[in-house]
């Protein structure tokens, strides 16, 4: 079975940062993604649509550390759906969201505010940027 979600778009809020009791930092906002197209009679249509993303320890503080409202990200996820009975009425209600796996921030260094380029961010690991990796083949001389 699959359940991937990939989105690029622009965060429609600041990230909000908490810690579970346990200290886990966790770090929701939402991904506005568009589409534009023509209709049959040649009027250009746009579509938003709007996604809750949830980021889980080193990757939710990198992502509260770093990201704001307007910043252009690559996400990489699982889809998610929690539920629960409405306290006043009893009804059952769904809420979708992303829960991140991976993130990428796809604005320039000067657009984003900071020196910083964490480039490719995971969750579970630490990321903190290493030595400059030597320099490998190009991929011209590798001959597959």
């Amino acid at each position: 079975m699959l359940n991937k979600v990939m989105l690029i778009g622009n965060l429609g809020r600041d990230p909000e940062v908490r810690s579970t009791p346990s200290g886990q930092a966790v770090t929701t906002f939402s991904v506005a993604t568009s589409r534009k197209w023509k209709n049959r009679d040649g009027q250009q249509q746009d579509e938003t649509e709007w996604y809750n993303v949830e980021a889980w320890g080193r990757l939710a503080e990198i992502c509260g550390q770093y990201l704001q409202k307007g910043s252009k990200v690559f996400i990489e996820g699982r889809g998610k759906t929690d539920t629960w009975d409405d306290k006043e009425t009893g009804q059952k209600r769904y809420k979708f969201k992303v829960v991140a796996l991976e993130m990428k921030m796809l604005d320039s260094r000067s657009s984003a505010g900071s020196d910083f380029d964490p480039g490719q961010s995971k969750g579970g690991g630490d990321h903190t940027p290493g030595p400059p990796q030597a320099a490998g083949p190009d991929d011209d001389d590798i001959p597959f």
